[in-house]
C-alpha cells in the first residue's frame, strides 16, 4: 500500500499527475475540494456540517476535515493499493492529524511528492488554464494571492515531511510524460 501526498503550488500539475498515477498504479484519489462538494451534494451529516461553515465564510475545522477524509479513506476498503491525498494537508496540524488517522488504521504516508515549479511558469500555466477553462480564480491578481498563501502557509509542510523522512522533490517542468516518469521513479522505489 502506497499512500501518497501530492504537493505543490497552484498550477504545479497535481491534478494532471494524480490522474496519471491513478491510471498507472490503481490508486484511490481524495481531492478535498471534490470530497466536500460531494458530501454537501449528497446531504450527508458531514456535508451539512461542512456547508454551515462554508456558508458562513469560515474554514472547515481540521477535526471535521479529518473525519470527512477518514470516511472517504475507509470507503476504499482495507486492501487498496494506496490513496493519493490532493489538497490536504495544507498545514502542519493537518499533517499531524492525517498521520494519526492513518496510524489508527495501521497505515502511513509512503511519500510526499512535491512538484516544484518556478513561479513564472506557475503564473503562465494558471493564466492559460483560466483562458481555456474560464475559471474565474485563474486571473493574475487572484493567482498572486493564492501563491502567497501557498508560500506562507502551505510550503512549511515541506520541512515537516522532510523531518518525517517521506519528502520527495520532483521537478515539475517538461512534458506531462517527463514529469510523470520522475514521479514513477519515486513510487517504484517505495
Amino acid at each position: 500500500m502506497k499512500n501518497i501526498v501530492i504537493f505543490g503550488a497552484p498550477g504545479a500539475g497535481k491534478g494532471t499527475q494524480s490522474d496519471k498515477m491513478i491510471a498507472e498504479y490503481g490508486f484511490g484519489h481524495i481531492s478535498t475540494g471534490d470530497v466536500l462538494r460531494n458530501e454537501i451534494k449528497n446531504g450527508t451529516e458531514l456535508g451539512k456540517t461542512a456547508k454551515s461553515y462554508i456558508d458562513n465564510g469560515q474554514l472547515i475545522p481540521d477535526a471535521l476535515m479529518i473525519d470527512i477524509l477518514a470516511h472517504v479513506y475507509d470507503s476504499f476498503g482495507k486492501d487498496h493499493k494506496g490513496v493519493i491525498f490532493d489538497g490536504f494537508p495544507r498545514t502542519t496540524p493537518q499533517a499531524e492529524a492525517l498521520k494519526k488517522m492513518l496510524n489508527e488504521r495501521g497505515h502511513k504516508i509512503a511519500a510526499m511528492i512535491e512538484l516544484s515549479v518556478p513561479e513564472e511558469e506557475l503564473m503562465a500555466r494558471l493564466i492559460n488554464r483560466g483562458k481555456e477553462s474560464g475559471r474565474s480564480d485563474d486571473n493574475e491578481g487572484t493567482i498572486k494571492k493564492r501563491l502567497n498563501v501557498y508560500h506562507t502557509q502551505t510550503a512549511p509542510l515541506i520541512d515537516w515531511y522532510k523531518n518525517d523522512g517521506t519528502h520527495h522533490h520532483v521537478v515539475g517542468l517538461g512534458s506531462v510524460d517527463d514529469i510523470f516518469a520522475r514521479i514513477s521513479e519515486v513510487i517504484d522505489s517505495l
